[in-house]
């Protein structure tokens, strides 16, 4: 039973791989959810939430749970333990709690710990490749109207965020922008113009990659709007796509629907401008926007 160590320092990505390994652990054992959760005293949708990573875990549940499912060796009891008491202490998210939605702090831990993050946005430059200046004005000019000093907390959460892409071994980013939001003013022209020219900085880099889709390909694969999908190095852990709504998000994994979202990312892709095509538009824009 053997636990990955990329995700040390993320609570939402260590519940998730404990979840995963209590869950494989009762299926081996033959026991349905509804016998496990009636040995530690929970509700089944209870027992449900902790195995998929979305409830909290209390250690000496699962101390149980590893009696009933057979698991003797201190070795592998320890290992898990480790995680469960890791996944119980606060992250530097704990810092920016004010800063965001409930709904928006678990996507914040799972994409730090993601390996590849794939994004088709249509509206914004990406967040995570987002300047100081223009991710002001988008948030400043949000539906929220938040004040100047929680615009400040949560430029700063954005370009805390943004680690991910320039610390060693960094994540592998692929975004495909709708042309619209590369000819959208945001923060005026000075801005955009230098948002756009950090775009065409961060493309250079060799581990990211930025597509354009043009105006020219008329309707496309993203026409049910934006979303990203994100792949995890752990095997404990499944894809999963982000699509964000006004009010919340909802985090898909089902096997149907990463289908869907990854057969359309995958014509996206096909569909945009090469990453080369790309850098020329964004060129062209910068000179007439």
């Amino acid at each position: 039973m053997a636990v990955a160590a990329h995700s040390a320092n993320r609570p939402t990505v260590r519940r998730r791989i404990v979840g995963a390994q209590l869950r494989r652990l009762r299926e081996s054992r033959g026991l349905g959810r509804r016998q496990a959760a009636d040995s530690i005293g929970v509700g089944e949708s209870r027992l449900s939430r902790v195995e998929t990573g979305r409830a909290g875990l209390d250690e000496e549940d699962v101390r149980r749970l590893l009696e009933l499912y057979g698991i003797s060796r201190q070795e592998e009891r320890d290992a898990l333990l480790t995680l469960v008491q890791e996944a119980n202490r606060p992250g530097w998210l704990q810092a920016f709690s004010g800063a965001m939605p409930a709904w928006f702090r678990p996507y914040v831990d799972l994409e730090e710990a993601a390996q590849v993050i794939r994004t088709y946005e249509v509206q914004f430059v990406p967040g995570l490749l987002q300047t100081a200046d223009y991710a002001r004005a988008v948030i400043s000019q949000g539906r929220a109207m938040p004040s100047a000093e929680e615009t400040d907390r949560r430029v700063e959460l954005r370009l805390r965020r943004q680690r991910i892409l320039t610390e060693p071994n960094p994540t592998r980013l692929w975004a495909v922008i709708d042309e619209a939001a590369l000819w959208r003013p945001i923060g005026g022209s000075e801005v955009a113009r230098a948002q756009l020219r950090a775009l065409l900085d961060a493309a250079q880099l060799q581990h990211i990659t930025v597509q354009v889709m043009p105006f020219r390909v008329g309707g496309h694969a993203g026409e049910a709007g934006a979303f990203s999908i994100l792949r995890f190095p752990e095997p404990e852990l499944h894809d999963i796509a982000y699509v964000e709504q006004l009010t919340g998000a909802m985090y898909l994994e089902r096997d149907d629907d990463m289908d869907s979202y990854g057969a359309a990312m995958e014509r996206l892709c096909v569909q945009s401008a090469s990453p080369q095509e790309s850098m020329d538009l964004i060129s062209k824009i910068i000179r007439e926007i």
